[in-house]
């Protein structure tokens, strides 16, 4: 479904992705794991034509023209920031998702998005900017999922978030991937393990270590080298 091959992305002088190759299968999920400025978030604008790159980047064999075009196709992005409509009410927050939805039937539906996120039935009129962090999340999660989404790209699902609530979009997330491939970009490890079926670390630009998720228990020591984390921990 999405293809990246020898993909650089450079602001200036600075070289943030360098050469990488990544893949998302149908039906997929998938984890890009790094610390903070390790390329994650500019992969994942160069996917959706948000930023410059160099490289081949095609999704279901052809490339994106723009976030717009990619959008249509069922390429759905939350970007880090959540970026909710603050004069405007979660369920109206919801609404504008549809407009991306472009006919795909396959999609979530606003009842769908309520049962996976249950804190937000009570919250269907309150204003974008009266939510807390956790709730702004789940809305931006929400939004995407009724654009019926063919490939999801969300970035950082819980940087920010109390544990608990982190928790709970995880819990929604591992639902999310039974239905739509996913490309999560995450420093949260246990996150990454409980949704995907496989992760790739970035360091420095460059994809140092691919495994699959199950198996990250098992690469604590590198783990530790290049997220300052183990499996079950979530770092400093």
């Amino acid at each position: 479904m999405l293809r990246i091959e020898s993909l650089d992305v450079r602001y200036g002088t600075t070289h943030a992705v360098r050469g990488i190759a990544l893949s998302v299968d149908a039906g997929e999920a998938v984890a890009l794991l790094g610390p903070n400025g390790a390329g994650k978030t500019s992969t994942l604008r160069a996917v959706t034509r948000l930023a410059p790159f160099t490289g081949t980047i095609t999704f279901d064999g052809s490339p994106v023209s723009s976030p717009e075009e990619g959008a249509r196709r069922g390429l759905i992005h939350v970007p880090e920031g959540r970026h909710v409509f603050p004069d405007l009410t979660v369920h109206e927050n919801l609404q504008i998702g549809t407009t991306a939805r472009r006919g795909r039937a396959d999609g979530f539906s606003f009842a769908d998005v309520y049962d996976l996120f249950p804190a937000l039935v009570p919250l269907r009129d309150r204003l974008g900017y009266a939510l807390s962090g956790g709730e702004q999340q789940m809305v931006a999660i929400g939004r995407a999922l009724v654009a019926a989404p063919r490939l999801l790209l969300i970035d950082e699902p819980s940087l920010g978030l109390a544990p608990i609530v982190a928790d709970a979009v995880a819990g929604a997330l591992a639902e999310v991937r039974s239905r739509t491939a996913l490309l999560v970009i995450e420093q949260n490890v246990h996150l990454a393990v409980r949704v995907c079926d496989r992760a790739a670390v970035l360091s420095s630009g460059e994809i140092v270590l691919e495994s699959p998720a199950a198996e990250l228990h098992s690469r604590d020591d590198l783990l530790a080298t290049y997220l300052g984390q183990s499996k079950t921990g979530t770092g400093a």
